[in-house]
This record gives C-alpha cells, sequence and structure tokens, in this order.
C-alpha cells in the first residue's frame, strides 16, 4: 500500500494556527504600494528560503510523465519480474507432467561376486551328498523401457497443469493492476505534495516580502518594533510547515522510485501539474464501462471453478483401468575365477503388457469424489457473494466519484472567489476601508480554497485509479509504446 502524503487540509489548519503571522503585509503595502510585477516569483526558489531548499540531489533529473513511470515499473519493478517467473515455473511443471505420456527409457547394471557358494545337500543312491551351486561372478546389466497406454488420471493431469498456467497468468495479471494502481497513487501523491508546497510557498514569499518592508520602514521609523516582530514571527511559524511540505515531497518522490524499481540517487519530476491533470479526468463521470467481468478477483475464482471441475473428473477416472506396455532388453554372464576374463554375456529380452483394475479400496476414492464436489458447490456460492459484492462496490466508487467530480468544480469556483475577494479586500485596505484583520482572513480563505481545490483533485484521481483495479483495468499500458523521457544533468 502507498502512505497516504498528510491532508492538505491540516496544512491548512496550521496556516489558520499561525494566525496573525502574515499581518504585516497590507499595512506595509497601503503606506508603501508594490506594483504585481514587482511581487517575488512564488514558485522559483529562493535565497532566503529555509536551508532544506538549498539541500542538492545527486545523480541526473528525469522528467516523466505517469504513462513512462507505469511503463518503467512494469518492466523493471521486482514483484512482476517474480510473476512472471512464477508463470514460467508452472510451465515447465506442466512440461513434467507431460513428459509422463513418453516412454520411460533406463539403464541398470549390477555384478555380483559370491564369496561363499550356496551348498545344497541331496539323497543320491541312499547316500546323501553336497553341491557347490552358482558362480563366483555374476554380470547383468540392460535396457528397460516403459509407456502408459491408457492413463486417463495422466491426461487430465495434464488439462490440470493447463489451468494452473492460467490461474498464474491472472496472478501475475493481478500483480500488474496492483503495481498500476500504487504507481498511480505514488505518482499523483507527488503532484499533491508539489502543488501543496507551491502554495505554502507563496505564503512564505509573502510573508518574508511583508517582514523585509516592515524592516525598512521600522528603520524609517514608520512602523513600529511591534509590526517587525509580528511579521518576522509569521515567517518563522510557516517554516516548518514548509520544510514538512518539502520532505513529503521527497518521500513520494522515493516510493515513487522503488515502485518503479530505479535508482533512489536519480531525481524525478512531473512533466505535468495536478491542476493540468483535469483535462484528463471525468472519465467514470461521463458514464465509461463499469462492467466487473475484467475483476482480477473474479477471473481468479472462475479459473479456480474450472479447476476443481476438472479436479472432479480426476477423481471419477480413478476407477477406469489403466495399461502400460514394457520391454527389456539385458546382458547376462557366470564365471569363475576372475572377474575380467572369459567372461561370455548372453543376451535375453521381453516385451510385455500390464493392466491395473481398481477394484476396492475401502471408499477412499468415493468420498474424495464427494469432497471435490462439495467444493465445487462452495464455489458457486462463493462467486455468487462476490459479483453482489462486487457490484455493491463500483456503484459506491462511481457515486464517490461523481460526487468529487462535483466537489471539483465547487472548489475551483472557491478558488476563483476567494482570490478574487483577496484582491478586493488588499486594494480596499489600501484605501483604509478594511482593518488588517479582514485582510489576514481573506489571504487564509485563498490559501484553505487552493489547498482544498488541490486536495479535491487527488481525491478524484486516486478514486478513479482504484476503481479502476476494481474493473480490472489499467494493465494494457504494459503495451503502450514507450515515450522519451527528459533528462538533464
Amino acid at each position: 500500500m502507498i502512505p497516504k502524503v498528510k491532508p492538505i487540509a491540516a496544512l491548512a489548519a496550521a496556516l489558520i494556527l499561525a494566525g496573525p503571522a502574515t499581518q504585516g503585509m497590507a499595512q506595509a503595502t497601503a503606506q508603501t504600494p508594490a506594483p504585481a510585477d514587482t511581487l517575488p516569483n512564488f514558485t522559483a526558489p529562493r535565497a532566503d528560503l529555509p536551508p532544506q531548499d538549498h539541500i542538492s540531489t545527486p545523480g541526473p533529473k528525469m522528467i516523466l510523465s505517469r504513462q513512462q513511470c507505469l511503463e518503467i515499473a512494469l518492466r523493471d519493478n521486482p514483484t512482476v519480474k517474480i510473476a512472471d517467473m512464477e508463470v514460467t515455473r508452472v510451465d515447465y511443471s506442466k512440461k513434467e507432467t507431460l513428459a509422463q505420456v513418453f516412454p520411460q527409457i533406463s539403464f541398470s547394471g549390477s555384478y555380483q561376486r559370491s564369496i561363499e557358494l550356496q551348498t545344497i545337500r541331496m539323497n543320491m543312491g541312499g547316500q546323501s551328498q553336497s553341491l557347490k551351486m552358482g558362480s563366483d561372478n555374476s554380470w547383468n546389466f540392460g535396457f528397460s523401457a516403459s509407456m502408459p497406454l491408457i492413463a486417463p488420471t495422466l491426461w487430465k493431469s495434464i488439462a490440470i497443469s493447463d489451468t494452473q498456467i492460467l490461474a498464474n497468468l491472472e496472478s501475475a495479471r493481478a500483480s500488474r493492476l496492483d503495481l498500476v494502481n500504487n504507481v498511480n497513487k505514488a505518482y499523483y501523491a507527488m503532484l499533491l505534495a508539489i502543488a501543496s508546497k507551491e502554495v505554502l510557498q507563496q505564503n512564505y514569499d509573502i510573508a518574508v516580502f511583508n517582514a523585509g518592508l516592515f524592516e525598512k520602514q521600522y528603520t524609517a521609523g514608520t512602523a513600529s518594533e511591534y509590526d517587525v516582530l509580528r511579521s518576522s514571527v509569521q515567517v518563522k511559524n510557516i517554516e516548518p510547515e514548509l520544510l514538512q511540505a518539502d520532505i513529503a515531497v521527497k518521500q513520494c518522490k522515493l516510493q515513487l522510485k522503488i515502485l518503479m524499481g530505479i535508482s533512489t540517487d536519480v531525481d524525478i519530476e512531473p512533466d505535468i501539474t495536478l491542476k493540468e491533470m483535469q483535462r484528463e479526468m471525468y472519465g467514470y463521470a461521463l458514464g465509461a464501462d463499469a462492467s466487473i467481468e475484467g475483476n482480477t478477483s473474479l477471473r481468479s475464482l472462475d479459473i479456480q471453478t474450472r479447476m476443481l471441475k476438472q479436479t472432479v473428473d480426476l477423481k471419477k477416472f480413478a476407477w477406469i483401468p489403466t495399461l502400460g506396455v514394457q520391454f527389456n532388453l539385458a546382458w547376462m554372464a557366470l564365471s569363475n575365477g576372475n572377474a575380467l576374463k572369459n567372461q561370455e554375456f548372453n543376451p535375453y529380452s521381453n516385451v510385455g503388457l500390464s493392466l491395473s483394475v481398481p477394484i476396492f479400496s475401502g471408499g477412499s476414492k468415493y468420498y474424495g469424489l464427494k469432497q471435490s464436489q462439495v467444493q465445487l458447490k462452495e464455489m458457486q456460492y462463493q462467486r455468487e457473494n462476490l459479483v453482489n459484492s462486487l457490484n455493491m462496490q463500483v456503484d459506491l466508487a462511481l457515486d464517490n466519484i461523481n460526487k468529487e467530480a462535483r466537489q471539483i468544480a465547487t472548489s475551483e469556483e472557491g478558488v476563483r472567489q476567494a482570490e478574487k475577494a483577496y484582491s478586493i479586500m488588499q486594494k480596499s485596505f489600501e484605501i483604509g476601508a478594511a482593518s488588517y484583520l479582514d485582510l489576514r482572513d481573506s489571504e487564509l480563505a485563498n490559501t484553505s480554497a487552493k489547498l482544498a481545490y488541490y486536495q479535491a483533485i487527488y481525491n478524484y484521481l486516486v478514486s478513479s485509479s482504484e476503481l479502476d483495479l476494481l474493473l480490472g483495468k489499467g494493465d494494457e499500458v504494459a503495451a503502450a509504446s514507450p515515450q522519451t523521457s527528459k533528462t538533464a544533468k
């Protein structure tokens, strides 16, 4: 699971708790108005930022799209590699079972040296006589071959192996879908962390700009020491939140790099902002296909049901006789004295059929069959319950996504109104028609509106990715054509 980024609403609450920390900006503006083009660039790094912003990241920088991150993860993530190797292993297992259909040929050889020959006593003509039987040396070696002619259980085992391969393929697909969902959420979390940091950066730049003006006005005797201290405290109060936002960005990038299976020394940047993600949203809100046929849990259950049906047939085939053919070709030599001299090997061979007819096994086959049949009925009820549960989850997910889409529209309008209100309040304060507290409230409302807007976009994107996972969508990115990433040293 991807660790959740700290909710942006919490950052907004922290800013509100900062309270009067930004109160000096409007008074300074009223006394020394500054044109809009003289304000700091809120998205560019500044020399007066907290120390953490000056930490350089070693290694190259990669500007990646979400699609590129998915392609790299599906290619290099160890979990996907393990799932693919498991499919290969099961394929070898099938071939191992299939090999039992072909003739099994083996070679054997033996040598035996008699220490004491066997003695037998015979009554010949009323007298008991002792005879030594056997040879000092006995050589025996040859070839044997066997092949099943009628083996229903073996044939059904091969069919079960084919189904097991399908089960492992579906398991590998589930691993890919889960990875796609995790990469999506990690990428969206990175966008949210970056957008949140930019909002806090704007607030911090205003505080720094405000503190600088009050310092100059205090030197000129037009501002009180309280105003200077208040603006300085504002900067200090925002710095921990900005530091926390910077840490959140680094953590999100690290999580994404781990999922992609790339070195942590490489710095990655998104090629799109969270606001720009709106252009490729609203797929489910517009009534996209919401069929659960691609759900990996449902497909896995269907494969397991198919395998269980084959197991029932396998149990039934246990009553069918089996027939096999055997062939032996061997050479034997018997001699006395030196084991390596005067050996005369005589060949002999035979061929035969072996028939095995099961008659009675104490009821083990019968009860084994009944057990598999009960399991098959259980599978039918499990599928019915799973389908109902999945349909309910899809309906709830679609309802949440539609609500989040409306929340985005509401938040976007809220940002527009908050920005306009802040602009009006700033002008009103400049002419003395509003108090600084009113200006400060409009500033906090503007910041909170932006944070809520970005949070709404993030919630929608994450919910859409979760619904893709639920519907079994997203694995098609593995076949997508690779894009060229932008790299810079």
